[in-house]
């Protein structure tokens, strides 16, 4: 059973990480995090979860500005040839979420490290990140050095990288 949002808070708690979390009505897009998100403050995350042909499996946590060439990207983050989004059911059975809900914060979920993670480097420039907490019913700001202590306490290295062109 995947974590909840619940457990996630705990966990980030457990680690001695103060965070906040702004409930809104389902994000499903970034054009709908813009529109409905209000005034929170920090760097807006887009998420691609991606596989490449030998089923090594990524996960890109960018700005939500960033435009990523799919076409290439492999070259960045070691991929073996090009990747493709993962299918619906890889991404919950990994990071346990949904399409729409996927989140860094999903890594709590890939017991088994089969998740390669990369935050990219412009991303990380902010003091401030912005996720949703396993749910795209909310939005949880953490603090930038927050965010990799989470994503190492999860067993992951935080891979931060230029993922941008």
């Amino acid at each position: 059973m995947p974590k909840t949002r619940e457990d996630l808070i705990a966990f980030l708690r457990g680690l001695d990480i103060q965070t906040t979390t702004v409930d809104h009505p389902p994000l499903f897009t970034v054009e709908d995090s813009q529109a409905l998100r209000g005034e929170i403050a920090g760097g807006h995350t887009k998420n691609l979860f991606l596989k490449d042909k030998k089923d090594n499996v990524f996960l890109l946590t960018v700005d939500e500005h960033a435009e990523i060439d799919l076409k290439q990207i492999h070259t960045r983050i070691g991929g073996s040839g090009r990747v493709s989004f993962g299918k619906p059911e890889l991404l919950m059975e990994l990071l346990g979420v949904k399409p729409g809900a996927v989140t860094i914060f999903g890594l709590i979920n890939d017991t088994g490290g089969r998740v390669t993670a990369f935050l990219d480097a412009g991303l990380m420039e902010n003091d401030v990140i912005n996720g949703h907490p396993l749910t795209n019913e909310a939005t949880t700001s953490i603090g930038r050095d927050d965010l990799i202590r989470f994503v190492e306490a999860t067993g992951h290295k935080a891979n931060v990288l230029k993922l941008t062109a």
